[in-house]
């Protein structure tokens, strides 16, 4: 007979402790995850997920008994959190900051499968990016964020932005625009929105909406410029989503946005070989954002709508 498994196990991490519980159970039946594979997931992809979470108010959604099952918004620490989870009063709630491995792997471990973060750090009131969100009825027609993803990287190329994109781990895609820091205000930052959704729509009809009913878009992709705003949250680079098939927002190179290109191409199990074979594709993210050109273009747009 074979030793009975664990149910509690207490790992050194960084010099803290941080305690792993029924390591067996299962997470994404359909996939077979079990919970020490999400932990040592966290672990691999830290280095590439701290940076967004660094500083930022958390939202997190936990499955209490794995993904399709019921799950829960988390805005507030709890009482319980270790010593080494940070947190920022916002707005009378006191959010976790997930700024190292020890709190990553406890919130693992508290099965928080999708970490949701603001577009601005803590202790400013500043974007630090634009995300527009191209959100397609269902994953069948995905190529409607590939196609609107294609069209918006033409325009900001013209304008000499450095454009970045992942998929949203569900049936869309994201499009990141970095910002000089503390420089551009979410009033702003809508300008630009505003101008590509309508660009886009202008251009497709047929393809693009902005209708925020979901029962009037018909088959459109929803260009979602509005969810960029103050108080608003946006799915983390290589977050894991709460679906059955433990698909991650995967960041990919601009080359790979192609008619081949597919929503569940990116499951949580081939992430950490993606990234030792081909890179990250998100790597310069914080290093461009001072060299982007984008306070002229919102001078002209200001001048545009006067």
């Amino acid at each position: 007979m074979g030793k009975p498994a664990k149910e509690q196990l207490n790992l050194q991490v960084n010099g803290e402790i941080v305690t792993l519980t029924s390591p067996d159970k299962p997470l994404w039946p359909e996939r077979n995850i079990v919970k020490v594979e999400y932990m040592n997931y966290l672990t691999q992809m830290a280095p590439y997920m701290l940076p967004f979470l660094k500083n930022r108010a958390l939202t997190v959604i936990r499955y209490p008994h794995g993904a399709g099952d019921e799950r829960f918004y988390q805005k507030n620490c709890p009482d319980y959190a270790p010593q080494y989870v940070l947190t920022v009063k916002e707005e009378d709630i006191n959010y976790i900051v997930c700024n190292n491995l020890p709190t990553l792997l406890w919130l693992g471990n508290q099965l928080a499968f999708e970490f949701h973060i603001p577009y601005r750090p803590s202790g400013t009131r500043y974007p630090s990016e634009i995300v527009m969100d191209l959100d397609p009825p269902s994953r069948n027609e995905f190529q409607l964020s590939v196609e609107a993803a294609l069209m918006i990287k033409e325009i900001c190329d013209r304008l000499n932005l450095v454009t970045f994109i992942k998929t949203s781990g569900n049936k869309g895609m994201q499009i990141y625009i970095p910002l000089p820091t503390d420089q551009v205000t979410f009033d702003e930052s809508r300008l630009f929105t505003e101008f590509l959704a309508h660009y886009l729509i202008e251009r497709e009809p047929q393809w693009f909406t902005v209708e925020r009913l979901k029962k009037n878009r018909g088959n459109k992709c929803y260009i979602d410029y509005i969810q960029h705003a103050e108080g608003k949250t946006i799915i983390a680079p290589y977050s894991v989503r709460g679906n059955k098939d433990a698909l991650v927002a995967a960041p990919l190179y601009w080359r790979e946005v192609t008619q081949s290109l597919k929503p569940d191409m990116f499951p949580l199990t081939t992430i950490h070989d993606r990234v030792k074979e081909i890179g990250d594709p998100f790597k310069d993210f914080f290093t461009i954002n001072q060299k982007q050109p984008i306070l002229p273009v919102l001078q002209a747009l200001k001048e545009k709508s006067l």
